[in-house]
């Protein structure tokens, strides 16, 4: 997670080509022509062992005879020279290298790096096109043309693709910040920039191109803090790929690697697409309609066919038409002509005038219910296009609520280039613009969620982990991955999930009935095997048995056909289960894998004998609170059917939730976990009962919150202490905080917040006060101070946080505590609480900025050993830091 030396790479004022050439279609040829082609201001210079000159300019045999140390090399020479010119240039001080050469292998990679990394030298690619940077004029590539100035930034992995979309875009007339590609990203990857583009004022929206993600954590990290500050779209490759044929459970074949990226993206807060082409409509969509909140369509067209395309798009895409106000349409009525639609399409009629479409379009305007208006024109001769689109853009609103669609070609030109020019995002036909409508919906519900924050609800009965660990354990100092289906039960039964009475017995019809005796009857039973992964598929399960011999006579017939059907198993016993009858009950599948990429995923969706026939499921990265387990929930089929119809009321929401939330802790609290199927689970209006369960587990650990692609909640920095007669809780920060913290800012003396943020405010906007408490814990933390109330109610007293910059050189801190507390000494604990956990955090420094009239902060940082520097008499500020 870096961006050091990053502005080295993207804005330097020297660049030296190791390898230039003047051999025609040589690469070393190309970009040679490229660094001098566009007006790069910097200087440029040439590096080859061949001494002499190109195009008038001298060439140095060695790095080490360059008049200045270039910001910048650019290296393209055979692969066994490359360890060797990045030492060279390390030792000279140059802190960024594109390496185009291809072909490296693993030893000549890693030496690469090695020499790389004690002076902190950047690498792009191996085995890359380059680099583009059109606002520095820059163009450190092979790539066969220039790219036009704009504002968003493209990173790609393929190369190929990064020349392709290169001249795509130039006949498009879209700039860019920076075009960037990666190649083998042996150094420079995705997060890096993420983490680079996120805090880079000429890029308004990322753009990235991926085939596969090697460092989870740091991706999934640095993806949701740029996701936060400005549009990122994903074009990802390998939709298709199979999933692992030979998972042992439903959930290790369903969970394969692209939905689980989907799920990744979606957690996020980013948007994913399926085309180049759809990556740039997003991309101009979310620029010019990002703020429209709108759900539905409202469509206004002057051909009817062209609004039944639009309707039918719109269907398919999952994206409903609104119903028009009454007064909406009584309008309508009286400034259409009669045979006008009378709904939703509103079409005007082919013969309209101008001024038909402007009563037409302010009626919808003010109509609440059209969230957003598509506009869809089709020439005719009675009225130019251009007229119309003149007429149109008065009435544009903010936030926009209007998109506009003009067919045809020639005809429309003109009025394509006013809307376009207005903001008003423009497309050619109704399918691409009812497209955007829907990745503009999808992007939004995915942001929604970075936002989104659980209740404040107490905390459920702790788990057994110690339990449920002993059990794991046992299992694997037996030699067994699989646990039997009591043994997975009592996990489950260990982390409150309700599971159905069940007994173990020898292999045996008598002992089978025993058993069902004492549970009662009517019971199910099922064959034990640890070899016998589906039981149901060799006839190990027979149901509804009213009595001993009703159980004795299905045991019998079990081992001989278990016996027949899989002479290789070993019979370990039966399982005897009371039967359970539910009305109205869902079967659902609760599952947990662990993906190759992203680590553990949790599944969920319609269970059943024929659950991957169904093929209805949903993947989620843990850990999962409330707002996520409901949308997790929400994005399947079977989702509908829990909200009851008919006679059959609603299920139990609440239940299955707290199911996905236990199974979400279980896979923080036994690391050994990997693979759980519950499946199926019942639920109803009554709650959530696990009928069957099978666990494996492997001794290495997969799961556990170090291989959670998004760190879980640090549980293990929670402490309770005494404090001035009061029992305190310290502890980080939770999203489940948020209307807690929300009464400790309101409630503090607006002077304290001047000292904290440099100046008074009497209201906090939804989107930071989410951002305040929804922190991402592998690069931010934040400490609250927590005693009970006058009323008994939970308070935050005081609050300390530190934000670490990517490197984890610096973390900058604030700290504020009830205006009523300070002096006390809370505040000193805060601090020495954050500092205690960033020096184990590995971060080199804290830092902050306060005013100078800010005493009691100023005199808590020398209490604490911080250093100071002077003010700054134009903004009245110190810096302080301690060094960690």
């Amino acid at each position: 997670m870096s961006i050091r030396n990053l502005d080295s790479l993207f804005d330097p004022a020297s660049v030296v080509l190791i390898g230039a050439s003047a051999r025609p279609g040589s690469v070393g040829a190309t970009v040679w022509r490229n660094l001098r082609a566009d007006g790069f201001t910097g200087q440029v210079f040439a590096v080859n062992l061949k001494r002499g000159e190109l195009d008038g300019q001298p060439v140095m045999a060695h790095v080490a005879d360059l008049p200045v140390v270039p910001d910048l090399a650019v290296i393209c020479t055979p692969p066994a020279s490359v360890p060797g010119l990045i030492a060279e240039l390390a030792a000279f001080g140059t802190r960024a290298a594109v390496v185009l050469t291809a072909g490296l292998d693993a030893a000549q990679k890693q030496a690469m790096l090695d020499a790389a990394r004690p002076k902190l030298l950047r690498v792009l690619g191996p085995n890359c096109i380059g680099l583009l940077s059109p606002h520095m004029r820059l163009n450190a590539s092979f790539a066969h043309t220039n790219a036009a100035a704009g504002e968003l930034a493209f990173v790609s992995q393929s190369g190929a693709l990064v020349t392709a979309v290169l001249d795509w875009a130039r006949g498009r007339g879209i700039g860019f910040s920076h075009f960037v590609s990666l190649g083998e990203h042996a150094d420079v990857d995705f997060g890096d920039m993420l983490d680079y583009l996120a805090s880079d004022a000429k890029t308004r929206s990322i753009l990235l191109y991926i085939e596969s993600i090697e460092s989870p954590q740091k991706f999934m990290s640095a993806a949701r803090a740029a996701a936060r500050n400005k549009p990122v779209i994903v074009v990802k490759a390998g939709r298709s790929a199979q999933g692992q044929k030979a998972a042992a459970s439903h959930t290790g074949a369903l969970a394969g690697s692209d939905i689980v990226f989907d799920a990744a993206i979606r957690r996020a807060g980013m948007l994913r697409v399926d085309t180049l082409e759809d990556l740039f409509m997003a991309a101009e969509t979310l620029a010019r309609f990002r703020d429209n909140r709108g759900e539905q369509l409202a469509i206004l067209t002057n051909g009817g066919g062209a609004g039944v395309m639009a309707a039918d798009a719109a269907a398919q895409a999952g994206i409903g038409l609104c119903e028009l106000g009454a007064a909406t349409l009584e309008r309508l009525d009286k400034q259409l002509p009669a045979n006008w639609s009378h709904g939703n399409p509103v079409d005007i009629i082919g013969d309209a005038p101008v001024e038909r479409y402007v009563q037409a379009l302010q009626a919808l305007n003010d109509d609440p219910a059209a969230g957003a208006v598509l506009f869809i024109h089709a020439p005719t001769a009675i009225v130019p296009s251009a007229d119309i689109a003149r007429a149109l853009v008065p009435l544009v609103q903010t936030p926009p609520r209007m998109m506009g669609c003009w067919l045809g070609d020639a005809a429309v030109a003109d009025a394509r280039r006013i809307f376009r020019d207005a903001g008003i995002p423009t497309y050619f036909t109704p399918e691409e613009a009812v497209r955007a409508f829907a990745m503009g919906v999808s992007y939004r519900h995915n942001q929604a969620l970075l936002m989104e924050a659980p209740p404040a609800t107490p905390a459920s009965a702790p788990a057994d982990i110690a339990g449920a660990r002993a059990m794991v354990q046992r299992v694997l100092a037996a030699g067994r991955e699989l646990l039997t289906e009591p043994e997975a039960k009592a996990v489950l039964t260990a982390f409150g999930i309700p599971v159905a009475a069940t007994r173990s017995a020898a292999a045996d019809p008598d002992e089978a009935a025993a058993s069902a005796e004492a549970i009662g009857f009517p019971v199910a039973l099922k064959i034990l095997s640890a070899t016998i992964t589906h039981k149901s598929d060799v006839g190990g399960v027979a149901l509804n048995l009213a009595g001993p011999a009703a159980v004795r006579d299905a045991a019998r017939a079990m081992l001989e056909r278990v016996q027949r059907e899989r002479p290789d198993a070993h019979i370990d016993g039966f399982t005897v289960q009371a039967m359970v009858r539910r009305a109205h009950a869902q079967e659902l599948i609760v599952g947990a894998s662990i993906d190759r990429v992203f680590g553990p995923v949790i599944l969920f969706g319609q269970g059943g004998t024929a659950v991957e026939v169904m093929a209805d499921r949903a993947v989620a990265l843990p850990p999962l609170n409330e707002p996520l387990a409901r949308a997790l929930v929400s994005r399947t089929r079977v989702s509908r059917l829990l909200d009851g119809w008919r006679d059959t009321p609603p299920a139990d929401r609440g239940a299955l939730h707290a199911v996905l939330l236990a199974v979400s802790q279980l896979l923080v609290d036994v690391p050994e976990l990997a693979e759980l199927d519950i499946n199926p689970l019942l639920v109803n209006h009554e709650g959530a009962i696990a009928l069957d369960a099978r666990i494996r587990v492997s001794a290495a650990g997969p799961a556990g919150a170090a291989n959670f692609a998004v760190l879980p909640y640090p549980s293990q920095l929670v402490e309770t202490i005494e404090w001035q007669g009061r029992r305190l809780t310290l502890r980080p920060i939770r999203p489940e905080d948020e209307a807690q913290h929300l009464e400790f800012l309101t409630h503090l003396d607006p002077e304290d917040i001047r000292m904290r943020v440099f100046y008074s405010r009497r209201s906090i906007e939804r989107s930071e006060l989410a951002r305040l408490t929804q922190i991402d814990y592998a690069r931010e933390m934040a400490f609250i101070a927590l005693a009970p109330g006058p009323d008994g109610a939970e308070q935050t007293l005081g609050v300390v946080r530190a934000l670490a910059d990517p490197d984890n050189i610096d973390a900058e801190f604030g700290i504020v505590v009830r205006s009523e507390l300070k002096g006390g000494g809370l505040g000193l604990m805060l601090m020495n609480k954050m500092i205690n956990y960033l020096r184990g955090h590995g971060t080199r420094r804290l830092v902050a900025t306060v005013l100078r009239e800010n005493d009691r902060m100023l005199a808590l940082a020398r209490d604490l050993r911080f250093e100071e520097s002077a003010t700054d008499p134009a903004s009245g500020t110190r810096e302080i830091f301690l060094t960690l």
